[in-house]
């Protein structure tokens, strides 16, 4: 069979807004084709079906949503990160 799936994933350094890269990668049978990353502010493609997917996405709603996830996704959550992590050391 065959299997896609999404990654969102947030890398910080610290609590602070700008130290927080938020990122979103569409994979189909364990290769990624298209990725939004928060410090590129939009998608980029890898695959030829990617590309392709890049240029609607970037042209429509969902880089406007994907652009928000930053600080509605990670910056919401890296305070509980954080503090169960330093809790814990």
């Amino acid at each position: 069979g065959f299997r896609h799936y999404v990654v969102n994933s947030c890398e910080f350094n610290s609590s602070k807004l700008n130290d927080i890269e938020y990122t979103e990668s569409y994979y189909y049978n364990k290769l990624e084709y298209v990725r939004f990353s928060s410090s590129v502010g939009k998608y980029v493609g890898y695959t030829e079906h990617g590309i392709k997917n890049a240029e609607r996405w970037n042209n429509g709603p969902e880089v406007i949503t994907s652009r928000g996830e930053k600080e509605r996704y990670c910056f919401r959550n890296v305070g509980v990160f954080t503090e169960s992590a330093l809790t814990k050391s």
